[in-house]
């Protein structure tokens, strides 16, 4: 192959999160010979709600080469152990989906099947007491995760709460160090090859013209290029997840800075609580067919811990996906490629996936389609596992008090989703995804706390000593409380590790 087929330029259009998480990653995982550049307008807004993730964004930051202190201080961060929910399963009732694993060692072999059949026996054990993490969090306390497996810290799983518009602008200068040009404009035009349909060129208000190889859109829900250009289609899940409105409002802080999410079921719809060192995230993830957005916004501002900083912002979206998220010589990333509602924090994980497997399918001009229909194909089991998973919390649910409710309780589910939970009530077994995002802990939790049961397990654990196993049980509850009781606060421990931006806005 000759260097005239290699790709040369790299356009990305847009910037806030996706577009400089792409442009980053891209400048760290290509050499200098490739040019990047990002076009993106100060006169259209970012999102930037998004504010909590999962585990994985720990590889995308490290494969950056971040510092944990510097990156944590720049975007107002906090960690994440886990996700509480209040009121999803029956009002007035809660769990704790938590990171990392239930269970402390290899010697527990089939932990879960274990547990199963202890509590068969009456024993009546509370999962989330053999999870370090849900126990670290609910006592509001942090500390580092260890790589010696030997070590029950080995367990621990976190993530971060951050400022996205914060964290965009923090990737923005580090991105421009490894070589990144920025373009201040909006795009008025969009040229295309005359043949291929290739996209060639963006023409910007200013009269600049921006020629490009490879083009990505980062432009958000619009779509800019994967859609109003290309006409790529897009396929609606609303039927499944018929949450399309979000209301948004910060407010300060009030009392210790906890490490979770929390997601609290409401009405029509769930108001998540994002705790940053300088303020809280709040919203309302809601369904337009079942409240007003009038009555959306009363019902967020009425749940907050201490009077609003701004004014309530409004979001539409509808829940979906590209049916082509590259398309010719164009890849969506983030917004653009579709949308999955806030409530596992999947979508800064789905940019940094998108990322991640367009180095492995990076094209060179001949833009190979076998190559790009894996890459979509991968990228859409991505989307639907993630969906499945989502679509979970609203259907097993018991509450009946709304209509909301009652509807997405009777509400059709996909097959893939309907023989995971027909498998899991037999005896406990989970089917997991080699690629899949979310983990047997992350299954557990939510099926489990949403009153999912097994009704037996497995036949391997059937003729283990009862009494053996439960002697490890409380073994391990005891290991975990006490080095829980031995962690800091989780506000102690941003202090002592230099991660502690300023004083918290308090009230």
């Amino acid at each position: 192959m000759s260097d005239g087929n290699w790709i040369q330029t790299i356009v990305i259009v847009g910037g806030g999160s996706a577009g400089w998480m792409t442009a980053a990653a891209l400048a760290r995982g290509l050499d200098r010979r490739y040019r990047i550049h990002v076009v993106e307008s100060q006169d259209i807004g970012v999102v930037g709600v998004g504010e909590a993730t999962i585990p994985p964004i720990r590889l995308f930051n490290a494969m950056l080469g971040l510092d944990e202190a510097e990156f944590m201080r720049e975007t107002q961060a906090t960690y994440k152990l886990g996700i509480e929910f209040r009121d999803w399963g029956k009002k007035g009732q809660a769990y704790f989906h938590p990171f990392g694993v239930y269970g402390l060692n290899a010697e527990m072999g089939h932990f879960f099947q274990y547990w199963l059949k202890l509590n068969k026996e009456g024993a009546g054990l509370d999962l989330a007491d053999y999870s370090l993490c849900a126990q670290a969090a609910q006592a509001g306390r942090f500390d580092r995760q260890s790589d010696d497996p030997r070590d029950p810290m080995s367990t621990f799983g976190f993530a971060y709460h951050f400022d996205t518009i914060l964290y965009g602008q923090y990737l923005r200068r580090f991105a421009q160090t490894l070589g990144v040009v920025r373009t201040e404009g909006e795009v008025v035009q969009v040229d295309r090859h005359a043949e291929t349909g290739f996209v060639t060129a963006l023409r910007l208000k200013s009269g600049a013209v921006i020629d490009g190889d490879l083009f990505i859109d980062c432009s958000g829900f619009r779509g800019l290029l994967i859609e109003q250009t290309l006409k790529a289609g897009y396929e609606d899940w609303s039927d499944y997840l018929p949450m399309d409105r979000a209301a948004a409002v910060p407010c300060a802080l009030r009392g210790p800075l906890s490490p979770y999410t929390t997601s609290t079921a409401r009405e029509a719809g769930w108001q998540w609580r994002i705790p940053l060192q300088h303020r809280v995230g709040n919203g309302y993830v809601y369904s337009s067919r079942f409240i007003s957005d009038d009555e959306a916004v009363a019902t967020l501002t009425a749940n907050l811990e201490n009077a609003p900083l701004a004014e309530p912002r409004l979001l539409r979206f509808n829940t979906g996906r590209r049916r082509r998220m590259w398309d010719k010589n164009v890849v969506a990333i983030g917004l653009s490629s579709g949308f999955m509602e806030p409530l596992e924090s999947t979508s800064i994980h789905l940019i940094q996936a998108s990322i991640n497997k367009l180095l492995q399918h990076f094209p060179d001009r001949s833009f190979s389609p076998a190559n790009r229909e894996v890459y979509n194909r991968r990228i859409q089991v991505d989307m639907e596992t993630i969906r499945d998973f989502l679509i979970l919390h609203y259907k097993a649910t018991t509450r009946d008090d709304a209509a909301l409710w009652s509807y997405v309780g009777g509400m059709p589910i996909p097959d893939s989703l309907a023989q995971r939970i027909a498998l899991f009530e037999e005896r406990g077994q989970l089917v997991i995804h080699p690629d899949e995002m979310f983990t047997p802990t992350s299954w557990l939790a939510v099926l489990l706390g949403q009153g999912v049961r097994p009704r037996s397990y497995s036949p391997l654990v059937a003729d283990q000593d009862s009494r053996a196993i439960a002697d490890g049980f409380r073994n391990m509850k005891a290991l975990i409380a006490r080095r829980v009781e031995a962690m800091p606060s989780h506000a102690d421990y941003l202090k002592r590790h230099g991660m502690w931006a300023r004083e918290a806005v308090m009230a």
